[in-house]
């Protein structure tokens, strides 16, 4: 028995069936993305309560921490239920909290996959994303690292991050792109061209930081009235606007509160009219 009634599916690279609402594992480290929880049981008990609650996306990156985000996977989930999708990044380096540094050259793209295959106990990767183009090496070099490891069995899917429609075009010459992760919510849309795209062609779409409700969530806005309406919170709001804005998009809302994550799993069964679309629809 699930809390929130995840009926909604999106099939990933053609072969991955996955509720569309996901959890993202970014928070699950320290401040910054770095080092080890406060609470580790907390975070276990995070990870747990969202598989029971029916989430089967979970998002992750080997920068996350950096290691910690994926062990902390391994140690609360596995061996993992069966239909579980955990899909990680590589291509972001870390030099202290907050850090972050592209590197995309093949020999430490391949050594990151196989570092994720061993922290997250698996024997391969259901979707490797490439968490950032590094503008210093070619994109045919750092997806053919990925392509490589995929005509070995290691990895399943691949995707990208962090992209513009023309580098989605070009990334698509070079391997089978399934997904695409770029920041998008109510209060930031710059990446709506991407959406479309993505839509267009049945490509997986998975908005990062997807509840940035800002002063939209004031008492007085268009968000806190339709979450009065609908007995929801502005959070709820936010992700069933993502939700209904296409059946590509793929939400993955990261906390290291169960509570929180038991409200965000609420969005699942939170239905938006289309008079309420067109108000947040306004909002950009």
């Amino acid at each position: 028995m699930t809390t929130a009634a995840l009926t909604d599916t999106f099939t990933i690279g053609g072969d991955l069936p996955v509720h569309r609402l996901g959890y993202g594992a970014m928070q699950l480290p320290g401040p910054g993305v770095w080092g080890e929880p406060a609470d580790r049981d907390g975070a276990l008990a995070v990870l747990r309560a969202a598989v029971e609650q029916g989430v089967d996306l979970i998002d992750t990156a080997d920068s996350y921490g950096p290691l910690v985000s994926e062990q902390l996977i391994a140690e609360a989930l596995h061996p993992y239920p069966e239909g579980l999708v955990i899909a990680t990044k590589a291509g972001l380096t870390r030099q202290g909290p907050g850090i972050w540094t592209p590197v995309g050259r093949p020999a430490y793209l391949k050594q990151q996959v196989e570092l994720s295959l061993r922290h997250l106990r698996v024997e391969r990767i259901d979707l490797i994303q490439l968490h950032r183009i590094d503008p210093d090496v070619p994109l045919a070099d750092q997806l053919g690292a990925f392509r490589e490891l995929q005509d070995e069995g290691k990895v399943r899917h691949i995707g990208v991050s962090e992209v513009s429609v023309a580098e989605l075009e070009q990334a698509r010459q070079i391997v089978d792109v399934v997904s695409v992760q770029n920041l998008y919510n109510l209060t930031n849309r710059q990446s709506q061209d991407v959406l479309d795209y993505a839509t267009e062609n049945s490509i997986a779409f998975i908005p990062w930081f997807p509840i940035a409700t800002g002063d939209l969530a004031a008492p007085d806005s268009p968000v806190a009235d339709i979450a009065r309406e609908l007995d929801a919170t502005p959070a709820q709001v936010a992700l069933a606007w993502l939700l209904q804005k296409s059946p590509v998009v793929l939400p993955i809302p990261g906390t290291k509160s169960v509570d929180h994550l038991t409200e965000n799993m609420g969005a699942a069964t939170l239905t938006l009219s289309d008079e309420d679309v067109a108000r947040l629809d306004a909002l950009a």
